[in-house]
C-alpha cells in the first residue's frame, strides 16, 4: 500500500491509498473553495448522561446529486469533485460538512472505489483489503489527536438508511468521548468479570455462539453469527477468533482472510430477500476499544475489549422496513420480528454456490 497525503482547496486533508507503490498523486484541487466553517458542538444530556452533537451547518450538505455531479467520483476535465485526481483506488478526506470538528472530534469520508455504480460487495479481495488497511491507518492517526477518545469506522448503505450520496463510501467518526454503546459494553464486561471470577464476557459470548445454531459462516480467523438477542431483523456480528482491542492489533493472517469472509457476508445480505429485490440497505459498524482512560469501568483495560463488526439491515421482509417506533425510540427497548435462529438459517441458505 502507498499512502499520499495532500490538501484540498479549502485546507481539508485528503489521502490516497494505492495498491501500486509507483502511483503518483500530484493533482491539485482547482475549485474556488473558501475555508470550511463549522458550528459543531457537543452538549451533555444531564438526565441520560450521554452527549449530543449539534451541527446546524449540515443542513446545507449535498443531497442526492445526479450521478454526473457526484462529489465522490474522480475529477474529469472541468467536472471537479472532492477528489482532484482522474482516478483512485481508495481515498479518505475530511468531511466538508462534519458532525464533529475541532475540539469536538473529526469526521472523514472513505471512498471504497472510484466506480460510482459499484458497492462494497462488488470489490475484489485485494481492494477490500486496501479498505481495511485504510481504516486501520486512519484509526492509528486519529487516535493521536488530543481531542479523540474513540474511533468509529462505519458504512451506511442505501437510501432507506438515509444515505445522500450514492457512490460507495463509508465514514469515520473520531469522538471526543467514549460512546454510550461502548460504555454499556464496558460496564457489562466489568460486571461479568466480577461475577465469574475473571472470565472475559466477549470470549464467553463467542464460545457460546460457536457451539450454537446461529453461526452464519466461519473462517480460520473470523466467525460471523446472528447474536442471541439480535435487535434487528437481520443482524450479524463478525469477530476475529483471537480477541484484539482494535484494528491496529489484528494479526496479518486475520487481515488477509478478512476480505474473503466479509465480502461473502455482504453478498449473502444482498440475497436475503430473493432474486429481483433491490440491494439490501444496511449499516456496517466497527466496534473498537476507546483510546481514552477507562478508570470509570472498574479496572477494565483496553485489552479486555473485543474488536468486532456489527452488520444489520432495517428491512424486515420484502418491501417492508423495521421502523424504530414508540418502544424503540421512546424507551430503547427493541422488538424484533425475525427470530435470530431463523435469520441465521436464512443467511446460511443464501450461501453462494
Amino acid at each position: 500500500m502507498k499512502k499520499t497525503s495532500t490538501r484540498l482547496a479549502d485546507g481539508r486533508e485528503l489521502i490516497y491509498y494505492d495498491l501500486r507503490d509507483d502511483a503518483v498523486r500530484g493533482a491539485v484541487d482547482r475549485r474556488p473553495l473558501e475555508r470550511t466553517v463549522t458550528t459543531s458542538g457537543i452538549r451533555r444530556d444531564a438526565l441520560l448522561g450521554d452527549s449530543v452533537a449539534i451541527a446546524s451547518h449540515r443542513q446545507g450538505r449535498t443531497y442526492h446529486p445526479p450521478a454526473d455531479e457526484c462529489p465522490l467520483c474522480p475529477s474529469q476535465g472541468e467536472r471537479l469533485s472532492e477528489i482532484p485526481d482522474a482516478s483512485y483506488d481508495v481515498v479518505v478526506f475530511e468531511n466538508r460538512f462534519p458532525s464533529l470538528a475541532g475540539d469536538s472530534g473529526r469526521c472523514e469520508v472513505v471512498c471504497f472505489t472510484s466506480d460510482h455504480n459499484a458497492s462494497f460487495a462488488d470489490l475484489g479481495e485485494e481492494q477490500a483489503r486496501l479498505v481495511l488497511d485504510a481504516w486501520t491507518d486512519r484509526t492509528s492517526e486519529l487516535s493521536h489527536l488530543p481531542s479523540v477518545e474513540q474511533v468509529f469506522c462505519f458504512e451506511n448503505r442505501g437510501a432507506e438508511i438515509g444515505v445522500t450520496l450514492g457512490h460507495p463510501h463509508g465514514q469515520i467518526y473520531a469522538y471526543p468521548f467514549t460512546t454510550p454503546r461502548t460504555a454499556l459494553m464496558l460496564r457489562s464486561l466489568a460486571a461479568h468479570r466480577d461475577a465469574t471470577g475473571g472470565e472475559n464476557l466477549f470470549d464467553a459470548v463467542l464460545e457460546r455462539e460457536l457451539a450454537g445454531e446461529r453461526v452464519v459462516l466461519k473462517g480460520e480467523h473470523w466467525v460471523a453469527f446472528v447474536p442471541y438477542a439480535a435487535h434487528w431483523p437481520y443482524e450479524v456480528h463478525l469477530y476475529p477468533r483471537r480477541r484484539v482491542p482494535d484494528l491496529l492489533a489484528l494479526e496479518e493472517a486475520a487481515r488477509s482472510e478478512f476480505a474473503q469472509v466479509y465480502l461473502e457476508l455482504l453478498r449473502r445480505f444482498d440475497r436475503i430477500f430473493g432474486e429481483g429485490e433491490p440491494p439490501t440497505p444496511y449499516i456496517a459498524a466497527w466496534h473498537q476499544a476507546p483510546f481514552g482512560q477507562l478508570e470509570e469501568f472498574e479496572g477494565v483495560s483496553r485489552d479486555d475489549f473485543a474488536l468486532h463488526l456489527e452488520l444489520f439491515t432495517i428491512r424486515r421482509t420484502s418491501g417492508k422496513l423495521k421502523f424504530l417506533a414508540g418502544s424503540e425510540s421512546g424507551m430503547n427497548v427493541f422488538i424484533n420480528d425475525v427470530p435470530p435462529e431463523r435469520a441465521a438459517e436464512r443467511l446460511r441458505e443464501v450461501a453462494s454456490s
